[in-house]
């Protein structure tokens, strides 16, 4: 299931400072409660954007200047804490199209990846010069080359990290692994087909499978293909 060929990422920019960020205050477990994704935006990083009375706080995303910012720019072990999905979504639902960090945690990468969400590793200088230059013109038009792993903003060009597999599943439009799947079910149906002693049934068992394993779970009854 070939999707969206994620190969440059360009927009403004916004700088949340600090490492450790973790997924709970990405998006605190209470709004977790939702059916979809969809309104998940509205609460990213709440509890540091919001008062009590629902007043703001002073913080990067409520500051009018970087309103409608697409790329977030962070510290170290940005992600870490609970691998919830949700705060990928609440990223991307904000608005968010890629993030540079100095380092991710390792299953939050993952899971922007699976959405589509670039996330490429910098220095601390590196992410401090181009945070200084977004704090200096927040019109200030960042792009991020996929392919090659570049950042390019105000005639300089930084160099990011990204590991090759997550570079190949996004420019070549492969980064849903559910979606991968799915393709290739045909080829799976094949090879279980082709088993030489047990198979699955995944409908309703016959009474003759029940008797050979009656402690298979309901629905799931392994059948011999022997004769």
């Amino acid at each position: 299931m070939s999707l969206e060929k994620i190969t440059t990422v360009a927009g403004r920019g916004v700088y949340v400072p600090g490492n450790d960020i973790d997924t709970d205050r990405i998006i605190p477990a209470r709004f977790m409660k939702c059916v979809t994704f969809d309104g998940l935006g509205e609460f990213l990083f709440h509890d540091v954007r919001k008062n009590p009375d629902g007043s703001d706080q002073p913080h990067p995303l409520n500051d009018p200047r970087f309103k409608g910012a697409t790329i977030l720019l962070s510290g170290a072990n940005f992600g870490c804490g609970s691998s919830r999905e949700h705060a990928p979504q609440a990223i991307q639902k904000h608005g968010f199209r890629a993030i540079i960090a100095e380092s991710f945690a390792e299953i939050f990468f993952g899971n922007c990846i699976a959405l589509g969400i670039p996330c490429l590793g910098a220095s601390r200088a590196e992410i401090r010069n181009l945070a200084a230059a977004i704090e200096g013109r927040p019109s200030l038009e960042i792009t991020i080359d996929v392919d090659r792993g570049k950042v390019r903003f105000a005639g300089q060009t930084v160099k990011g990290a990204l590991r090759e597999s997550a570079r190949e599943a996004l420019i070549k439009g492969r980064w849903d692994a559910i979606g991968d799947l799915l393709e290739g079910v045909e080829g799976v149906k094949n090879v279980a087909a082709g088993c030489p002693i047990w198979q699955f049934d995944l409908c309703a068992g016959r009474e003759s499978d029940k008797k050979m394993n009656p402690f298979a779970a309901p629905g799931v009854y392994p059948r011999n293909l022997l004769p």
